[in-house]
């Protein structure tokens, strides 16, 4: 946004004056507005006078008394880039536009749409092809559906991509109430990131949650999630597009694991944005941020009255790596001698029924239960319809010691419903005054708090340091390419640091006293940035023993180097020293794209890299911390660790060899398109890169 556009943004969003352009829908949208209470002037627009009842109707946006400062434009398609020309004239500050049938139609609405965005000029433009812009702190609406929000001075802001999604939200019975629901719509001149960054210091914003199907500039994403982050205001994300939406002309592993997803994954783990996957969870997890604030790590202490909850809970929450720590030797005591004798100790703890409804006693257990220390707490309650509650002050004690007891303890709660409905909207009521969040789900309470804990951990972080957010430079990748040759990929390593076997390139008549002066065995390679997946032509011979087996191969080698050439092979040969004592191998690529900048992919390597997918995906610059949660992060640690008794690798040594490969890749900047390193072999001592594939500017020179 410019600067004029950032006046106009907050024009739209605290108007003065609304103007509402157009037939059926914007009548009914000024109606709403009405409704609502907002406070400043409602015009309707329309050349029948009698059109908007007893609003104020002019015959054309010429005839407003005054420029508005916010519009909703409903009109046929064709008409939408004459009126918005007159309303850039009038001086307006911001349009939604509801009028569809603009580049969603594809090549034949993008015309269109240009002409939309130049007739704007510097205005505000929500949409097209957008539901509207929900303000319930002011009450200045801007949308032709009903709605179930309600005034508030303060709450969660959504910013949507779809239009319908918003609406469904608005009537949840999750007593989540927003400050604002925004569309986005087609986003031709506002997205996501330009509402984000504009509420992320709205001091009646105290949350956001987002649908998001792509982000336009996600290094200005990432500095409004930051602001947000700094003043303790979470961000929860419902992206859609988990599929593979990797390159399909990727020369390198990295660029299918490292998928389009993948980094958006990286990005919201690194910044703290809590990811979701459904529209309840989105609701669930706000609702448990901006009422009980985010878990430090995944340590759940859980209370039910009923051994069924206990193993649904454990089931939910351990399919989201929740933990449940075992009381300690004290706490397990001190249970013992406050539960009945049918109640066994532990984590879940069933405190069973001939407590229930025991208040003080009820919070000594708590208070000993919690008394270890856990990120946080949730107690099983499914509350009976008001109609037939003649027990409810029995589930309003227990809640009531438990509220009391998680306050004490310092750590975020909640009190959750195994069956959604079984939660009445007084209990919601009350359980949110005494900074309790009601979660309506045994599953959805478990993915909510494992989703929470990702801000509360970016906030520690945060807190701690003030460096959670490294810049993010994007980067556009060279427009000329080439791909270096093993032997030269292999120089570039070691210049940074990277070890690489003992080698020598050299002619097949010198292979085997190359390899006798390497020391058997020895790996032999046709040596051609033609030939980038050597195993794939089958140029490359392993755990060669002898002189004569050397000489064999180069043979082999360059026969069948011709024929997936179609011609002569160069006479290049590269003898390596086989790498032993190989406790696991790895992946480590880095590819430079323009949306997230330089992306670095640790996966379980080798030729079975695609097959066993166990990757995970880091935007550089990253700490040694952030490259180790990612190494912990991939199932093949557990052969790094040492698994069945097996040498164990140098974590240390795996991680400098991490940092020495991000280095050179910051080092080349916009040179490098992508890598890979395939197999890094990582030995009890160090790591070996056995290959590399490297793609890189035309213009790059040794």
């Amino acid at each position: 946004m410019n600067p004029e556009q950032k006046k106009n943004l907050q024009r739209l969003l605290t108007p003065r004056h609304i103007a509402f352009v157009g037939g059926d829908s914007a009548v009914f949208a000024a109606q709403q507005c009405a409704a609502g209470h907002f406070a400043g002037e409602i015009w309707g627009v329309n050349p029948k006078e009698e059109r908007f009842g007893n609003l104020p109707c002019f015959p054309s946006v010429a005839d407003l008394p005054a420029a508005p400062d916010a519009v909703f434009l409903a009109v046929p398609r064709l008409a939408v880039p004459p009126v918005v020309d007159a309303l850039r004239e009038q001086g307006a500050g911001g349009i939604v536009c509801y009028s569809a049938g603009f580049g969603e139609l594809g090549s034949e609405g993008l015309a269109l749409e240009q002409d939309l965005i130049r007739a704007c000029g510097d205005m505000a433009l929500a949409g097209p092809n957008v539901f509207g812009l929900l303000n319930y702190v002011t009450g200045a609406h801007l949308w032709p559906f009903s709605h179930g929000g309600k005034p508030v001075t303060r709450g969660p802001a959504i910013i949507s991509q779809s239009g319908m999604l918003s609406s469904y939200l608005l009537t949840n019975r999750r007593s989540v109430y927003f400050s604002y629901v925004i569309g986005a719509g087609n986003q031709s001149i506002l997205g996501v990131e330009d509402y984000l960054e504009h509420l992320a210091d709205d001091p009646t914003v105290n949350g956001f949650g987002l649908y998001i199907e792509t982000l336009r500039d996600i290094p200005r994403f990432a500095d409004a999630v930051g602001r947000a982050l700094a003043r303790g205001v979470p961000v929860v994300a419902l992206k859609v597009g988990r599929s593979e939406l990797a390159a399909k002309t990727a020369l390198t592993h990295t660029g299918s694991l490292a998928g389009e997803d993948r980094c958006y994954q990286a990005l919201f783990d690194r910044i703290g944005v809590a990811r979701v996957s459904s529209p309840s969870l989105l609701l669930e997890t706000l609702n448990f941020l901006t009422i009980s604030g985010g878990p430090r790590g995944r340590r759940l202490a859980a209370f039910t009255c009923s051994g069924g909850d206990v193993a649904m809970l454990a089931d939910c929450a351990d399919a989201e790596g929740l933990v449940f720590p075992k009381p300690s030797v004290t706490a397990h005591d001190q249970l013992k001698a406050l539960l009945p004798d049918i109640a066994t100790v532990g984590n879940p703890l069933d405190y069973t029924t001939p407590l229930w409804g025991q208040e003080a006693a009820l919070e000594k257990v708590f208070d000993a239960a919690l008394s270890p220390g856990y990120d946080a707490a949730l107690i099983v309650q499914d509350y009976p319809p008001i109609e037939i509650g003649s027990d409810r002050h029995y589930y309003q004690a227990d809640a009531r010691a438990f509220m009391r007891a998680t306050k004490k303890a310092g750590i975020p709660a909640g009190v959750c419903a195994s069956l959604p409905d079984n939660m009445d909207h007084q209990t919601q009521s009350t359980l949110i005054a005494g900074g309790i969040t009601p979660l309506q789900g045994i599953s959805e309470a478990s993915a909510a708090i494992a989703s929470a804990v990702v801000f509360g951990r970016a906030q520690a972080r945060y807190q701690k340091e003030q460096t959670l957010f490294r810049p993010m430079v994007t980067r556009k990748p060279p427009d000329g390419l080439k791909v270096l040759d093993e032997w030269q990929g292999k120089s570039l390593l070691k210049e940074f640091g990277v070890a690489t076997p003992d080698g020598r390139l050299c002619l097949s008549a010198d292979a085997s006293a190359a390899a006798e002066a390497i020391g058997f065995p020895v790996a032999l390679k046709l040596v051609n940035a033609a030939l980038p997946h050597k195993t794939e032509h089958d140029v490359v011979r392993l755990n060669l023993q002898t002189s004569e087996a050397v000489a064999e191969a180069v043979d082999t080698v360059r026969q069948n180097g011709e024929k997936a050439l179609g011609t002569l092979a160069p006479d290049q040969f590269l003898i390596e020293r086989m790498v032993t004592d190989v406790v696991a191998e790895l992946l480590v690529g880095i590819k430079n794209d323009p949306g997230f900048g330089l992306v670095m992919t640790i996966a379980g390597g080798g030729t079975l890299v695609e097959l066993l997918a166990d990757a995970r995906t880091v935007l550089l610059p990253a700490a040694k911390e952030d490259l180790l949660a990612a190494l912990s992060s991939l199932k093949i640690m557990t052969l790094l660790t040492g698994f069945r008794g097996q040498a164990a690798a140098d974590i240390d040594s795996v991680l400098d060899t991490l940092v020495c490969i991000a280095n050179m890749a910051q080092a080349l900047n916009d040179q490098l398109v992508e890598m890979d390193i395939n197999p890094l072999m990582v030995t009890p001592t160090g790591c070996v890169a056995a290959d590399a594939l490297v793609q890189i500017s035309d213009q790059w020179q040794a």
